[in-house]
């Protein structure tokens, strides 16, 4: 039985942590906190998954809220005009629904369902000196753990890393009480909201520990109007000024939200972080190598919601290589490619994002304008953020966007 460490109990920790339990590995995974911890504590992220990275989930059993969770069938987009209205609205349907689960209820139960199947859980943070131990008892260490120390092992890649500074101030809050979109009562979908200069508001059902919830989810140039949430602590407050600002930048989606209430005390986040793509392999002092996984290596502005995506993506390149590896060593070189696998799918993410964070060029609004009025335009911009791959098609190059919008009208 080869024995393998992660650290790191997220999305693409766990994931691969249960994964490779499946496949008779002799797995330990090491998490800072306990699943109570993390059930009761405060909310860690956003998340919308899309068909192809629940698909992962569900190759593995690891499904299990698929039921209860809203079934995301569109994906909208409005963009603030200047006078408070909507100069653009429509939505797109998806062809595999989306479903978002709060990572406190999926991250405990996968931690405990782990547990329960007989693997190794080891509650403590890692310091690089604790791997450089570890290094020498296990096969292999995956550090999947985004934040802290760790991170540091491994080197900015300055050529896949445009950005040093945070572009986006972000505040999120988990509520009850949203009411329907009037456009389409009828289904759930993700609403993109783009207010030019300001920054985004995207609103998403969810699934959180007290049941069915919406996230309102704040994305606020530095500097800007809506980076006010730095140094609040007080969740009432979080939750007023994300509803104020509402008013004031985005009063169609205010309309629904007059009534909300937050689902618990943990349920406000703030924050913001510069993207970053790193070098794969992180050297320790004694020698030994670790792979990163993750958000470790690759971690995107969640403006286009790819968080939780990328992270299924990558546990699922990162398994089928090990896997494949059969019991040769996990050397640098194998490292190196188990990364260049994943970067295939995650580069077209970090593309995107990046570009997002920009000042969208004349034909990039012109597209957004267009899914308005030719359905196959919102459908095919909402179905990109299953697959990030497929703006390459449409999105970058002025001449292949209007070849796209010429056939779209067509059609």
């Amino acid at each position: 039985m080869r024995k393998i460490l992660i650290v790191g109990a997220g999305q693409s920790g766990l994931q691969l942590a249960l994964g490779l339990q499946a496949q008779g590995y002799g797995v330990t995974l090491m998490s800072n906190r306990t699943a109570d911890e993390i059930r009761y504590g405060r909310v860690m992220s956003t998340q919308c998954m899309f068909h192809t990275a629940l698909q992962h989930e569900r190759d593995l059993g690891l499904n299990f809220w698929e039921p209860q969770a809203p079934r995301i069938e569109g994906l909208g987009v409005s963009v603030a005009g200047p006078d408070g209205t909507r100069a653009v609205d429509w939505v797109g349907r998806l062809d595999g629904y989306a479903q978002s689960v709060d990572q406190r209820v999926k991250m405990a139960g996968w931690m405990d369902t782990f547990a329960q199947r007989g693997g190794q859980l080891v509650i403590h943070g890692a310091a690089v000196s604790d791997l450089d131990y570890f290094s020498r008892a296990y096969d292999l260490v995956l550090v999947a753990a985004g934040k802290g120390e760790l991170v540091s092992m491994f080197e900015r890649d300055a050529s896949r890393s445009p950005f040093t500074e945070p572009q986006r101030a972000l505040a999120v809050a988990y509520v009850h009480g949203l009411g329907p979109r009037p456009e389409h009562p009828e289904f759930d979908a993700v609403r993109c909201n783009l207010v030019p200069g300001v920054g985004e508001l995207f609103v998403m059902p969810t699934l959180t520990t007290g049941g069915r919830a919406d996230i309102l989810f704040w994305e606020g140039l530095p500097g800007g109007p809506l980076d006010v949430f730095r140094g609040v602590k007080d969740p009432a407050e979080h939750l007023a000024l994300t509803l104020e600002l509402m008013e004031r930048f985005t009063p169609w989606e205010y309309a629904r939200a007059t009534k909300v209430e937050l689902t618990d005390a943990g349920g406000t986040l703030a924050g913001r972080y510069a993207p970053t793509v790193r070098k794969p392999v992180g050297r320790l002092p004694g020698g030994g190598l670790v792979l990163g996984v993750g958000d470790v290596v690759v971690a995107n502005d969640p403006v286009t919601g790819q968080g939780s995506n990328s992270a299924a993506k990558c546990a699922a390149r990162y398994l089928a290589s090990i896997v494949e590896h059969g019991d040769r060593p996990f050397d640098e070189a194998w490292m190196q490619a188990t990364f260049d696998r994943y970067w295939e799918t995650a580069r077209h993410v970090t593309k995107w994002t990046n570009a997002m964070l920009g000042v969208p060029p004349e034909h990039v609004l012109r597209l957004i304008g267009a899914g308005g009025e030719l359905p196959a335009v919102a459908h095919r911009f909402a179905n990109g953020f299953n697959d990030p791959a497929d703006f390459e098609n449409f999105l970058y190059e002025p001449e292949k966007t209007a070849a796209f919008l010429e056939s779209a009208a067509s059609a």
